[in-house]
């Protein structure tokens, strides 16, 4: 994946975020499958940028940024900031 899709797929998940939290600023909170969602959408962004940055340190290392790989959602929510 080029990063251009990256950034793509990146604004695309987190327009859809950004939606479903307007849609309820009235007080009406979100339903059960709207928090399912949104916390699947919070875990999809957390790994596309994980494959930028990944691919961004590889080609500052002189390594093929093609190597990166998609990590699953449990070892990018487990990072420390």
């Amino acid at each position: 994946m080029l990063d251009e899709e990256l950034h793509q797929r990146i604004n695309a998940l987190a327009a859809e975020e950004h939606q479903l939290i307007s849609a309820h600023r009235d007080g009406h909170g979100l339903t059960d499958e709207e928090r399912i969602r949104l916390r699947r959408l919070e875990v999809s962004l957390d790994r596309a940028w994980d494959l930028l940055r990944q691919r961004a340190a590889r080609r500052s290392a002189g390594l093929d940024p093609d190597g990166a790989v998609e990590r699953d959602g449990a070892t990018v929510e487990n990072y420390l900031s």
